[in-house]
């Protein structure tokens, strides 16, 4: 268990505007996590961990609030109405126009906020900011950029070229970002309604209730002018809507998530050493798109910095685009199966192709604990594909199977290569969510950014590849944090099941070790020491291991004991169709945006 300190700061808002008492009606008291894939085939498996929330609220007061603002000014520049703006000036139901824009820079104010808090505010925790700047005398129409970290591939610079790039929140930079590091790490996520409006949360569209055309309204929350008599919102809801915000968003998404996948990774025993094996099928006539469109030492340094305490490893090869290869693509489009009479969906054609064909690929055996394998489809023009990438599971248990890319020159024309799609789909592999989809735990509920909580796109808007926003390649700090967390259980609930297999009489001073590092972990853990839990936990796990080939039982029993439980706890036996996880360019996907 936890006790996850969070602190709330409002910088110009001011208690008559966010009411404590209503602010915190709509957030959550504890949270429990839970492998996100399992609950597609009915299974609850939780991690074992449960936080609960200390929430601390901070008012800033006027001369906090002008020290801000006035670096606010400093660092605005006079900029060109984004489209948006202009959409949203151009509504009959809009309350006021936007008369001029200015940007700035997000990670400087984000660095600004981390170091400079109000009195008693630790931002080595978890601190969400909520600015407005409006109604100041020094107000300026603004919003936030993130530039200068181009696609790897093909140096297109999203923050630069694309309106629907910019912003009214960002945060969770690590200390050592290679870009824009904070320099000491601090868990710091700003959000800004008197910014934008924008393009990602819709929040510029003050008259379509049915902004993604799915016939059920959308919940969002407009500029802080239009939470007014006769706007788009009654100034009674603003409270409201930022606790919602805070819990389903910045808690949930970012802060304290559920992982998509299992941790522990579908391996004998929780593996040292990692190599990503990476496959191109090459479809796209005189283009050599491994060459072209890869980046190996970006992609293995990022996965690195998630995973730590692995050895990580890279090779890759191409594969032939053989009439096979190309039936079961085309076949996935097409909605046909190149398996018929398996049961599978059309959409698991990649995945049996490849399952069939996987000793190809295997070539590290032996010299590595697990093989990742990323495939890569590179198709030519007029072809179609899928998505941008997906990290597919084995359609019988929710367990992660194999990592899919695509590149065609309409996606590069769209500016992305394969690296950043690799890192997002590994990420996913690797057990990590996307910061606008998640659990919510209190009510069981697993939601998107659609309907009651179309809102939740605003988690994109942070320092996380697992964001559809386009504006870095680096995992945030929230996600290390989460990974090392989950990574903590697993060896912690392995550890035990191993520990129950041994002797006492036979292995006395292992198992005391495993415990004493065990305990050494759990005190970490409630500190917040999270790379200490995760190391000594491992520790432990070694420990126990130890003990139970001392006492002559095999460690990998429990893995495949933890898998059998799996299985045996699944309500339905049928294969299923679970592709909620496609990252897709779709219409109705902010990222498709100009």
């Amino acid at each position: 268990m936890e006790k996850v300190p969070v602190n709330v700061v409002f910088v110009g808002y001011e208690q008559n505007q966010v009411g404590r008492t209503a602010f915190s009606a709509e957030l959550a008291r504890k949270y429990e996590p839970v492998v996100r894939s399992r609950l597609l085939y009915g299974v609850t498996e939780k991690l074992g961990i449960t936080y609960t929330y200390d929430y601390r609220l901070k008012y800033a007061d006027s001369a906090y609030e002008n020290r801000f603002f006035k670096q606010l000014g400093k660092l605005a520049k006079p900029a060109p109405l984004t489209e948006f703006q202009q959409e949203y000036n151009d509504q009959a139901t809009n309350v006021r126009d936007i008369t001029d824009n200015h940007t700035i820079d997000a990670p400087s104010v984000e660095k600004w906020l981390a170091f400079n808090p109000p009195a008693g505010v630790d931002t080595r925790r978890n601190t969400i900011f909520f600015i407005n700047w409006f109604g100041r005398s020094d107000f300026k129409f603004h919003v936030y950029t993130k530039t200068g970290e181009p696609d790897p591939d093909t140096g297109y610079d999203f923050g630069v070229e694309r309106e629907s790039r910019k912003l009214i929140a960002w945060g969770g930079t690590t200390a050592d970002d290679e870009e824009t590091g904070l320099g000491r790490t601090r868990r710091v996520w700003f959000h800004d309604l008197s910014a934008g409006p924008e393009s990602w949360t819709s929040n510029f569209d003050v008259t379509n209730p049915d902004v993604d055309g799915d016939d059920v309204p959308d919940y969002r929350m407009p500029p802080t002018w239009e939470y007014t008599a006769g706007g788009y919102r009654a100034p009674g809801e603003l409270a409201g809507d930022l606790g919602k915000i805070t819990r389903y968003a910045a808690l949930n998404l970012l802060m304290t998530t559920s992982p998509l996948y299992p941790v522990e990774l579908p391996a004998p025993n929780p593996p040292k050493s990692i190599n990503i094996d990476s496959n191109t099928y090459e479809g796209w006539p005189g283009v050599d798109a491994s060459a072209e469109y890869q980046t190996p030492r970006l992609l293995v340094r990022e996965l690195s910095e998630l995973r730590w305490r692995n050895k990580l490893s890279y090779d890759d090869q191409d594969l032939p685009y053989d009439a096979r290869a190309e039936e079961c693509y085309l076949g996935l489009l097409a909605d046909e199966s190149c398996y018929p009479g398996s049961g599978y969906p059309a959409f698991a054609n990649l995945y049996l192709y490849n399952r069939d064909n996987l000793a190809r690929t295997q070539d590290d055996a032996g010299r590595v604990d697990y093989e990742m394998p990323l495939f890569n489809y590179a198709v030519g023009e007029g072809v179609d594909t899928p998505a941008l990438g997906f990290a597919d599971d084995d359609y019988v248990t929710g367990t992660q199977s194999y990592v899919f890319s695509f590149i065609s020159p309409e996606i590069v024309e769209s500016g992305y290569g394969l690296t950043s799609t690799q890192i997002h789909e590994a990420g996913h592999h690797l057990g990590m969510s996307h910061p606008h989809d998640g659990y919510d735990s209190e009510t069981g509920v697993d939601y998107g950014p659609e309907g009651d909580t179309f809102f939740a796109w605003i988690g994109d808007e942070s320092n996380s590849i697992m964001s559809y926003i386009d504006l870095n390649w680096d995992f945030s700090q929230f996600d290390r944090d989460n990974s090392d967390r989950f990574l903590t259980a697993a060896y912690w609930e392995a550890a035990n099941r191993l520990a129950a297999l041994a002797s006492p009489n036979r292995a006395k001073p292992e198992l005391r070790a495993a415990d004493t590092f065990l305990g050494l972990a759990a005190r970490a853990f409630a500190k917040h020491d999270y790379r200490n839990a995760y190391a000594l936990a491992e520790a432990g796990y070694a420990k126990a291991a130890k003990a139970a080939k001392k006492s002559g039982a095999d460690p990998s029993s429990v893995a495949r004991a933890m898998a059998a439980e799996t299985d045996a706890a699944r309500q339905n036996t049928e294969i299923h169709d679970p592709h909620e996880f496609v990252d897709t360019l779709a219409p109705e996907s902010p990222r498709s945006q100009p």
